[in-house]
């Protein structure tokens, strides 16, 4: 059963204690709660100020990966193109990512929230490198143009580190996204940096 099918299930059963508590004994009030072939309603929760900070990813964006080996050795540069969508009444940004990784087809599908009960943006992503999703926590500076995200990720010798990823917005039609685990000596290390640009 969905949460949709569950939620509309307790409405309606809400309604029905509702009519019996106000009918008096013996004498069961019939009358419909609302008109023939209405929908029960529900309180659905509304976009907020960190909904709008994720609106600012919306559009086309092409994207330059700047994918960093070790040090001393130039990055590895690829092209790819994003597309970016609310959906869910605007609680949700769909990514839809397209390109080129280390001379193969790249694809990455994410959707990223905000959870006001927590106070924490968060989210999901998924691409043709990893078989297990990752799943985002963060927060976001006072502007809201700076994002900053973790999560729990494998690595090459079967462990686990933690991603630290940082979405900065210089500008309406300019973005960056980095990416970086801890090093060997406990600082952040940058394995990706992802510049974009808004298409008109």
């Amino acid at each position: 059963m969905s949460t949709l099918q569950i939620a509309v299930g307790l409405t309606l059963l809400a309604g029905v204690v509702g009519m019996a508590a106000a009918a008096p004994e013996g004498k069961p009030d019939l009358k419909p709660a609302a008109a023939a072939g209405a929908e029960p309603q529900m309180m659905a929760p509304k976009p907020g100020p960190h909904h709008q900070h994720l609106a600012m990813d919306v559009g086309t964006w092409d994207a330059t990966m700047e994918a960093f080996g070790p040090p001393g050795t130039p990055p590895t540069v690829s092209k790819a193109v994003e597309v970016n969508t609310l959906t869910g009444n605007g609680l949700w940004l769909v990514s839809d990512y397209k390109g080129t990784f280390m001379g193969q087809p790249f694809q990455g599908h994410g959707v990223n929230g905000y959870d006001p009960a927590k106070n924490r943006y968060n989210g999901v992503w998924t691409d043709s490198l990893i078989t297990s999703p990752l799943i985002l926590d963060g927060t976001c500076d006072g502007t809201g143009k700076v994002r900053t995200l973790t999560a729990q990720g494998p690595t090459p010798d079967g462990g686990t580190t933690t991603f630290t990823m940082v979405t900065d917005h210089p500008t309406p039609d300019t973005r960056t996204f980095t990416l970086s685990v801890p090093g060997p000596d406990g600082k952040q290390l940058t394995m990706m940096k992802i510049s974009y640009k808004r298409r008109k």
